[in-house]
């Protein structure tokens, strides 16, 4: 179904422009070419992009930023910010998204022009993966690849936004953003309230977890409204947004590492409801939003109104990095996933190519009734009931990031984590997991990440469905980018 919907995109976005965009002085080549069809100039810009650089060509003018410079080069890493939920780029932060693909064929369509003109992005991309585990039946709590030795289509993603110019600061400005995901990774990312019939109606069908062995997520669809004239910029985000907090995230090409942290697996996903940005100065940041809870929907009879903040620090020196954030709090009971989350993130960049990221939180929900998968002394689905109280969970993961080259990042990855009721993964009992992985760009439109992970259960085996204390994981995806 997500393969036809492409299919009929680009047919959509394929029509003929009444007029080439190339200059009537030089014929246009490549995926300039005009006179080519949709698809040769599709082709041509994926050759295009894996050509190496010219080392003699000169480089393009940095285009204008309100405030410091990048603390690191994106690619190889993930991001080139200091790490800010809620925004797509920090305000005062130009796009700098490259141009992918698919962008450089429509330019010669008239939807192309529409889109340029009016400063609308279409792209996204393709993610399979395959893993070889010690484990038969399940490597959960490990994420997103929970179903062992297998291949997985992991994502396809459709991504069509419009970034406010937060550089400027004489206009308002507005944007918005919409993410479509398809494939194995929406049994993570499902919001009730908003598709969730066919992950918490529908039989299990060959997978560890609930629901559709693949299903469709609306993920992510907010407005922007910019406003230069508060402090030094002002943001409002309004729809449904990634929670803010986190190091990691839903989208395969934001992360260091193939596989997510324990931590991470187990805390908020998505909020829908309304998020201020403020910078004060370049080195303060503050937010103050208000939801539905976590994982939850406005509208559904689960959401709880809930109150999120956060405030970023960096240091003069662009060498330190402080993010501590309520992600949800109120004080209701439990309901699908309501969290009350406290979190903290430190950043520190020993060099323009070595730097680390640590993150630590607790998390609870009130009142929740009911017994874990797994406690230390019961056999497996006879663990007694709980009393009503806070069920809490906590934990730290740290990760080391080097950059070898333009093209290749390692990134290391240590954890450790405590779910002392269950809980958060169903098994009451602390958890390390250690994880070493390597980003290699192909190109700019193709990354290719080989990655190594150990595991260790304390208190109750709680790998492989119950059965193990300790897993072994070797895995390696593709990320495509059109």
């Amino acid at each position: 179904m997500y393969q036809k919907k492409l299919l009929a995109l680009a047919l959509l976005l394929a029509l003929p422009a009444g007029q080439a965009m190339a200059s009537d002085d030089a014929p246009a080549t490549g995926s300039a070419d005009c006179s080519k069809g949709f698809g040769s100039r599709l082709a041509a810009a994926y050759r295009e992009d894996a050509q190496p650089a010219d080392p003699n060509a000169p480089a393009a003018p940095a285009p204008a930023r309100r405030g410091m410079d990048s603390p690191f080069d994106s690619m190889p890493f993930p991001a080139s910010e200091w790490q800010l939920g809620g925004v797509d780029n920090p305000i005062g932060v130009p796009d700098t998204n490259s141009q992918y693909p698919l962008e450089k064929a429509l330019a010669c369509t008239s939807v192309g022009h529409w889109m340029q003109k009016n400063r609308i992005e279409v792209y996204g991309w393709i993610n399979p993966s395959a893993n070889i585990s010690s484990s038969s039946f399940s490597n959960y709590p490990l994420s997103y690849a929970t179903r062992p030795n297998r291949v997985e289509f992991d994502q396809a993603l459709l991504r069509i936004e419009r970034l406010p110019d937060t550089v400027q600061t004489d206009h308002l400005d507005w944007g918005f953003h919409f993410d479509d995901l398809y494939g194995y990774d929406y049994h993570f990312t499902t919001m009730k309230g908003v598709t969730s019939d066919q992950l918490l109606n529908h039989p299990n069908s060959n997978s560890p977890l609930p629901g559709k062995l693949y299903g469709n997520d609306p993920m992510i669809w907010y407005v922007d409204l910019y406003i230069p004239w508060v402090a030094q910029g002002m943001q409002i985000t309004m729809g449904r947004y990634l929670s803010i907090p986190d190091i990691e995230a839903q989208f395969s090409p934001q992360n260091y590492l193939l596989t997510h942290s324990i931590l991470y697996t187990v805390d908020a996903y998505t909020n829908t409801g309304i998020i201020t940005t403020t910078k004060l100065n370049d080195q303060w940041t503050v937010q103050f939003g208000v939801h539905g809870g976590d994982d939850s929907a406005f509208w559904d009879s689960t959401s709880r109104l809930s109150v999120q903040g956060c405030v970023r620090w960096v240091s003069a020196s662009n060498n330190d990095m402080l993010y501590p954030c309520v992600e949800s709090y109120n004080k209701s009971k439990q309901t699908y996933n309501n969290l009350q989350e406290f979190v903290l993130t430190w950043g520190h960049r020993f060099s323009h190519n070595v730097h680390m990221l640590t993150e630590a939180y607790r998390i609870y929900v009130r009142d929740q009734q009911g017994a874990p998968a797994g406690v230390p002394g019961y056999p497996l689905g006879e663990a007694p009931n709980f009393p009503a109280g806070h069920n809490p969970a906590f934990g730290i993961v740290n990760y080391f990031n080097v950059e070898l080259d333009p093209h290749n990042m390692i990134s290391i990855r240590n954890e450790f984590y405590n779910d002392e009721q269950g809980q958060r993964t169903g098994y009451a009992t602390r958890y390390s997991s250690h994880t070493i992985g390597l980003t290699h760009w192909v190109s700019q439109d193709l990354e290719i990440r080989p990655e190594l992970r150990y595991e260790h259960a304390y208190d109750f085996p709680a790998y492989n469905a119950g059965q193990k204390s300790s897993q072994v994981t070797a895995l390696v995806d593709a990320i495509l980018h059109y």
